[in-house]
């Protein structure tokens, strides 16, 4: 890992329009390039809304993407790694909530798809089912980079604590999160679990929304926010569209976990976190 580096989060208005919303992608990481960040984090379904009804529409296939051609040739111009948030993916007739990991080069890297599919149901306040349409991701996706190793999820997968440890297992020191909270779990649960999961792992937390858009039937929470291996919250958005920023050190991963040895003092002759069979390992 560097010693330190800038990392940009782009809280995007998403709008019903794909044109639209990967021109402001574009737009945004060219300014957050502009302002030294080297890595730049967009929310999930950044080019579509977060609709069951929308996804199918505006999916794209990886191999014919102009979503994704337009973000490689932004990443490559300039010189950044992009976690491109998520889109709704077409592969083989199925559908995925797809994050696709960008190098400075424009490369994809590794894609992270959705594990745990988002289907709740809070009585008087909302009811959603991705599984309607959205298959779910088998994999624990962590990806190294020149800055430091760093594990995708995607929204409701930071519920599960068992997919950060083992990232963090796997060496990840930065955990980036596209995500789409809406008005009920936003206000709830939003801060508190990016919050909790950067102290139980004593790892950077980044997480990614789109911006609060009252047009849409899926409102999101916005909130944007970095954390540190204390829990500190280092940046956080509001409601409305902007970019935030933060200073990723490796010299207060090491600090914290010097001080508070979590990891050191599980009892793993009693309890482990281990991968299934069924994913694909390094």
């Amino acid at each position: 890992m560097k010693n330190h580096f800038k990392l940009a989060v782009c809280q995007m208005n998403v709008v019903d329009n794909k044109e639209t919303n990967v021109k402001k992608a574009v737009d945004m990481i060219e300014s957050a390039a502009r302002n030294d960040a080297d890595l730049i984090l967009l929310p999930e379904m950044f080019n579509c809304p977060y609709d069951n009804s929308k996804f199918r529409e505006y999916a794209e296939s990886a191999e014919d993407s102009a979503t994704l051609e337009m973000i490689s040739e932004t990443a490559r111009n300039s010189g950044v790694y992009v976690v491109a948030g998520s889109i709704p993916e077409l592969d083989d007739g199925k559908l995925y909530n797809s994050s696709f990991i960008f190098n400075r080069d424009g490369e994809v890297m590794d894609v992270h798809r959705k594990m745990h599919l988002f289907d709740i149901h809070v009585p008087g306040e909302i009811s959603f089912r991705e599984s309607e349409t959205l298959t779910a991701g088998d994999k624990v996706t962590v990806v190294e980079t020149d800055l430091c190793r760093i594990g995708v999820v995607i929204c409701y997968d930071i519920r599960f604590p068992e997919l950060s440890r083992l990232m963090v297992d796997k060496g990840v020191e930065l955990i980036l999160v596209p995500g789409a909270f809406n008005m009920t779990t936003g206000p709830a649960h939003w801060e508190t679990l990016m919050r909790v999961r950067a102290v139980d792992n004593q790892v950077y937390l980044a997480a990614a929304s789109p911006a609060r858009n009252h047009e849409l039937s899926y409102i999101a929470y916005g909130h944007s926010m970095v954390v540190d291996p204390w829990g500190e919250v280092l940046s956080q958005a509001g409601a409305s569209e902007e970019i935030i920023y933060a200073e990723v050190n490796s010299s207060r991963i090491i600090d914290v976990r010097n001080q508070l040895p979590l990891l050191e003092n599980r009892r793993k002759d009693i309890y482990r976190v281990t991968e299934g069979s069924g994913q694909n390992k390094d």
